[in-house]
């Protein structure tokens, strides 16, 4: 599926179980349960959700960018299967309100921000740092060495006729959401990203919602 595909949600947010918000730069590491529906919520528009899913059952399962894009191609929208590195689906996105999504983009370092930026970008906040910060204070069990290719809810990475990667301005907008039911038990770890270098957030990262229904 390379094309948009809009649909809202009929659920409604005083009916959710969970709501927080996460300020730009933190990060996000929580249970979903099976058949539970996560939404993500864009509240100002443009900005990156950098997002990684691990099965709770054995957490050596987790998200397969390559599996995903088997399944459905380069982005995602309404209908996508997110599969895990064991051929299983591991959620399904039942409402978009945004209608593309980046799964090849990966996840902004202290080393690609030196490489695309300049060495004096090295020292600044990146989604890899807020993983591996969640990781930690999780129970250990997660270390970097399960940091894989990462989904970039909200974010535009149009793949060129060459094949090449291009970071261009996003096409969500303030409201816009991202909802996704459970098909499995799993953990969620998002990084709301606070990449100020590229038009990902139209150079102003900000706050996302997160929000859960069983």
């Amino acid at each position: 599926m390379n094309f948009f595909i809009h649909k809202e949600s009929k659920l409604e947010t005083s009916e959710a179980i969970y709501s927080k918000e996460i300020a730009s730069g933190d990060g996000w590491l929580y249970p979903i349960m099976k058949d539970q529906t996560l939404r993500i919520v864009d509240l100002y528009g443009n900005q990156a959700v950098d997002t990684l899913f691990y099965g709770t059952e054995d957490e050596n399962e987790r998200y397969s960018a390559t599996e995903t894009i088997k399944s459905g191609g380069l982005y995602l929208t309404c209908g996508s299967k997110l599969m895990s590195n064991m051929s299983r689906e591991m959620l399904t996105i039942t409402a978009d309100t945004c209608g593309r999504h980046d799964t090849i983009g990966g996840a902004c370092s202290a080393e690609s921000n030196a490489v695309r930026y300049g060495l004096d970008k090295q020292p600044m906040h990146s989604c890899r740092d807020t993983f591996l910060k969640c990781l930690w204070q999780f129970d250990g069990h997660l270390t970097k060495r399960d940091l894989t290719a990462n989904i970039n809810f909200f974010m535009n990475v149009p793949v060129t006729e060459d094949g090449s990667l291009e970071f261009v301005d996003g096409v969500s907008a303030p409201g816009k959401y991202v909802e996704m039911k459970a098909t499995m038990d799993i953990l969620c770890l998002i990084s709301n990203c606070p990449q100020l270098n590229n038009p990902c957030n139209d150079y102003n990262p900000t706050p996302i919602q997160v929000l859960i229904w069983n």
